[in-house]
């Protein structure tokens, strides 16, 4: 884990403001994982269980997926916008640090794959919408979702969660 020294002498200047505004933003980003993996995965099961129980595909089904879709949405928005204050991040990027699992997976494989996962979990969403069949609806958030969820978990940096 990254320490940052605060300098004291910075107090009031900008570089101040950024470290603030980092450890801030790493806080919450780490805090709201939790509900964001929490209510994805609800989304999911509660998806499953209507389509197993050949329920019909209602507008409780859609507002739940799209819980866990904005969700999903928010956790990315404050990982992008730490990816660009952090040490760890866009400022990591160089051919040293690609070197390095761990850098790389800060600055390169956990942005890129959980941008990757939002993206199928928004197309599973989208599409289920336009379907008419209350099956292929269900499958298609099934499926996609599940994608997503895999991907988001098998990028998370474990090590540091707590």
């Amino acid at each position: 884990m990254i320490k940052l020294k605060i300098n004291s002498s910075k107090a009031c200047s900008g570089q101040f403001i950024i470290e603030t505004m980092y450890i801030e933003i790493k806080h919450f980003h780490s805090i709201i994982a939790y509900l964001s993996l929490a209510l994805l995965i609800f989304a999911i099961v509660f998806t499953v269980y209507g389509w197993l129980s050949k329920k019909p595909f209602t507008n409780n089904n859609k507002i739940i997926a799209l819980i866990g879709l904005a969700a999903i949405h928010t956790q990315v928005l404050f990982g992008l916008i730490l990816y660009f204050l952090s040490p760890l991040g866009l400022s990591n990027f160089s051919g040293a640090a690609m070197k390095d699992a761990t850098s790389r997976l800060y600055m390169l494989e956990h942005p890129f794959v959980m941008i990757i996962a939002v993206v199928l979990i928004t197309i599973g969403y989208s599409k289920a919408n336009r379907l008419v069949d209350d099956v292929s609806k269900y499958k298609k958030i099934v499926i996609f979702y599940s994608i997503g969820l895999v991907l988001i978990l098998s990028r998370i940096p474990w090590s540091v969660w707590f």
